[in-house]
């Protein structure tokens, strides 16, 4: 078996509008194609007893054992692997459960279609699956357990830590979308300007002087000190003179730390002579050169959190530690301990299992024990400095306990350092009482203080500490989004997309949108190059400038990554026409249709789908659809628009020359069609139909006006600046370019019909072909251009995707000859010596449409050709 592709899918889409996130492989059975499971000798033995736990699998039988009765009736090794990679994914602790196996239309190969929590892990699962299949099917041995460690490592180095991750599942609750903006922590929670951030636990609204000062533990201590607030005595030293005085002064037990060290790194508590003072003192200057010393405070170790500068929980925590039995040895406790089914690997579970390291090595020499060691009964070894959850440390709420005066002193360590999300580290023999009574002391304050051990302590009640951070973030429930219009079809996209971003900009909007030749903020090309998938949508969301989106989202990306939003107000969907079929497992303009409405399928249930009633396909959407519908059609009498608009509903059609909106059985005229300057006076009626959703969609939103919209279709000029590759005309002293992006038999018939009602003597079309398409649809844009041109020149697109120049031409040729085989043809394969040519040899008064393939190349050789004919 051969694994051709690995498609990692993010967002909605063609398999799945709610489960976005999905690897997509590619797989070729090879000869494993003539064996289904039930002819390969104790195949479905030997699965069941590498893979017990997959008897939950009900598959389509739909019962526990399911799945092991498909195997055994006999189904194919896709369907296996399936199964396979979303069950390792859930032994390694990442449980998941949706899969898809479908043909790809081509004989053997499947798309294997599974659900993933970490996107690498689900890469790695579904090559492993491959492997662990041909050993199974080849009654070779395989050993899970390396593949299990490495899904649980690649989970540990590639997942949000549990502090970040409950912050973005409490956002996704309220309905907030999410953007990781790195490997790391760093998340952005909402879209444009509405967006907020966070890097672990710190928020963009947390002052930047505020986690300075908290990283400087001398300076916080000096500003707690000055406030009455009760801290331990001590001072900042540099050199081993320093040291030996300050131990000369506060005497022993000691604490030594860096300065500005942060998760108790460099950190060595509970410092009884000099040569411990020594080490801890080496061991911190490896975080900085200014190191703490301190008298160390005896008691329990407590946390306390406050968000907003409001108390909201507090732990008591406890450093990974064994307690002696009198029996056994201190690694045969630490096992045990490990045993327990809280623990895990990482942050898999509540607790982390416990890990032996040189921090407890040297703990237990300085009691004078070893591993080996059996502690008396009764006798509590702690095994680390830190009561971190991470190192296997534990945690107590604690939070109904706090005495009120404690909650009012740590609001206003809260306010001194000025941190709005604040870790606080109390050392006290408890917390019922006044720290400033009960001989506690404030250790530490905290910027990016943990969350694990409030949402998932060990005993007592967990704590949604994540909801105030939200809470501040989004004040008044906001959600944090931006409107989103989003545009797909076969035809028209791109200019759509560009009307109603002009018309929204008309409107005040602060506009990022995305073509198919590029990302725009407010009016300012920022990416170049066909730009309609969801990294540009992503980029569009992600400006902070942005409050009113237009995403023009073609097929390619919704197959390749999916959507880049889960929701979207207004979706447009101009057209379903035969482009691109046979590419990416779409085989049929009926799969092309179920592509297309992934968009409209992301819609909010209180938004609008656009859709087109003059096009069957696209209206048959509206059946599966969980929102309102408005459609759009050049026929005011569709049968399809009088039901809707009796029925209340709203639509914009093409009547007695207006574009008119339609409520219920009113009817707003907004503006002569041929006044829209798109239209070239109502003689490119494929604009009038682009127009129609335009207006519609620009319509839905309040803050736009019937003003506001006639303003932006007066405006909105074609040329090759605002409509690049859309009807844009070049007017030499004898001839004229027309240069267009038709690139199919839909879209080069709509040029036609235009070309046609154009006052021109003679109309050259200078045509190609694109060599990832059908023989048929190629001969048809031959057989097109003969119906419309009363000359042909055939050239070559740059890129001939996987066919000869000659094979194409052929084609083009075939096409034409079977409509007119006297028609005047010539072949001129390189496009700019075609354009050369039309120049030096034009006929007077000639219109030469040229189907771009590079619009912008193309664009650039007629601007040249034009600079030329000026000197």
């Amino acid at each position: 078996m051969r694994i051709e592709e690995i498609k990692i899918l993010r967002g909605p889409n063609y398999w799945s509008i709610r489960r976005t996130e999905l690897i997509q492989m590619k797989l070729d059975l090879e000869e494993m194609e003539q064996k289904p499971t039930n002819t390969i000798d104790g195949f479905s033995q030997r699965l069941a007893t590498l893979f017990p736990s997959m008897y939950a699998h009900r598959c389509s039988v739909g019962k526990p054992g399911g799945f092991f009765q498909r195997v055994e009736e006999g189904t194919w090794l896709g369907h296996v692997i399936e199964h396979i990679a979303l069950e390792i994914q859930t032994l390694a602790g990442m449980e998941t459960g949706f899969g898809r196996t479908r043909g790809t239309g081509e004989d053997g190969k499947y798309f294997v279609v599974l659900s993933y929590i970490e996107e690498d892990a689900g890469v790695y699962a579904a090559k492993a699956a491959v492997r662990i299949a041909e050993a199974l099917a080849n009654n070779k041995p395989y050993d899970l357990t390396d593949d299990i460690q490495c899904l649980r490592e690649i989970r540990e180095d590639t997942r949000l830590g549990p502090s970040t991750g409950c912050i973005v599942e409490e956002a996704a609750k309220r309905g907030i979308p999410h953007m990781r903006l790195n490997k790391q922590s760093l998340v952005q929670l909402g879209y444009g300007v509405n967006q907020k951030r966070i890097r672990a636990t710190i928020a963009s609204t947390t002052g930047n002087i505020a986690v300075d000062i908290a990283c400087n533990k001398e300076e916080t201590k000096n500003l707690l000190e000055a406030a009455e607030i009760p801290v331990p005595r001590g001072t900042v030293v540099r050199t081993e003179l320093g040291l030996e005085e300050a131990v000369a002064k506060f005497g022993y037990p000691l604490v030594i730390k860096p300065i500005d060290g942060n998760h108790g790194k460099g950190n060595t508590t509970n410092i009884i002579n000099w040569e411990q003072a020594l080490k801890a003192f080496e061991a911190a200057k490896v975080y900085g050169r200014s190191v703490i010393v301190e008298r160390f405070i005896t008691g329990f170790d407590f946390r306390v959190l406050v968000i907003n500068y409001k108390f909201i929980c507090a732990a008591l925590r406890t450093p990974a530690s064994v307690l002696g039995d009198g029996q056994h040895t201190i690694q045969w406790l630490i096992d045990e301990t490990n045993k327990d089914s809280r623990r895990g690997f990482g942050h898999e579970k509540v607790l982390t299992q416990i890990t032996v390291d040189g921090s407890t090595m040297k703990m237990l020499e300085d009691i004078g024990y070893t591993l080996e060691t059996i502690q008396p009964k009764g006798e509590l070894v702690l095994l680390k400095t830190t009561a971190n959850l991470s190192t296997g440390g534990t945690s107590n709420d604690v939070t109904d306990e706090v005495h009120p005066a404690n909650i009012v002193m740590c609001e206003r360590i809260a306010k001194i350092i000025g941190l709005d999300i604040c870790g606080i580290d109390i050392m006290a023999q408890d917390l019922h009482t006044p720290v400033n009574e009960n001989g506690g002391a404030i250790l530490e304050v905290n910027a990016a203080p943990g969350f694990r051990m409030h949402i998932e302590p060990a005993e007592g009640l967990p704590r949604n500490v994540a909801e105030p951070v939200i809470d501040m973030l989004f004040p008044d429930r906001s959600n944090g989004r931006i409107p989103i219009i989003a545009i797909t079809g076969t035809n028209g996209k791109t200019t759509t997309t560009r009307l109603t971003a002009h018309i929204s900009k008309a409107a005040g909007k602060k506009v990022g949108y995305t073509t198919s030749d590029g990302v725009y903020i407010q009016n300012q090309l920022l990416m170049k190059g066909d730009c309609t998938g969801p990294l540009s949508s992503q980029f569009v969301l992600k400006d902070p400038t942005v409050d009113f989106a237009v995403l023009e989202c073609a097929r390619g990306g919704i197959l390749k990554n999916g959507l880049a939003f889960q929701f979207c107000d207004v979706a447009i969907v101009t057209n379903v026409a035969e482009d691109h079929i046979g590419l990416g497992g779409i085989n049929s303009v009926e799969q092309m249709a179920r592509v297309k409405a992934v968009v409209p399928e992301t819609v909010f249930p209180h938004g609008y789908a656009v859709l087109n009633a003059d096009d069957d396909l696209v209206y048959a959407m509206k059946k599966d659809l969980k929102c309102n519908i408005a459609l759009f059609s050049m026929d005011e009498k569709n049968p399809r628009i009088q039901e809707h608009c009796n029925a209340g509903g709203l639509a914009t059609v093409f009547e007695n020359g207006y574009i008119s909106i339609l409520k219920g059985t009113w009817k707003i005229r907004v503006m002569l069609a041929k006044d829209i300057p798109i239209t070239f006076e109502g003689k490119a009626v494929h604009n009038i139909a682009n127009t129609l959703p335009s207006v519609m969609a620009t319509y839905l939103f309040k803050s736009i006006t019937i003003e506001d919209i006639r303003t932006g279709l007066q405006t909105f000029i074609s040329s090759s600046n605002t409509t690049p590759g859309r009807l844009n005309f070049f007017h030499f002293k004898h001839f004229t370019f027309l240069a267009d992006f038709a690139h199919n038999p839909h879209g080069l018939r709509l040029l036609g019909d235009f070309v046609q009602k154009l006052d021109y003597p003679y109309k050259v079309g200078v045509i190609s072909g694109t060599g990832d398409r059908r023989d048929e649809d190629i001969r048809e844009l031959g057989a097109i251009s003969a119906r419309y041109f009363d000359e042909i020149i055939i050239r070559c697109d740059k890129n001939l995707r996987g066919r000869t120049a000659e094979e194409i031409i052929e084609l083009l040729q075939e096409g034409v000859r079977s409509v007119n085989p006297d028609l005047p043809q010539m072949v001129i394969a390189n496009e700019n010596l075609a354009l050369e040519y039309i120049y030096a040899n034009y006929k007077p008064g000639a219109l030469y449409t040229i189907m771009c393939d590079v619009v912008a190349g193309a664009l650039d050789k007629i601007k040249e050709l034009k600079d030329r004919e000026g000197y």
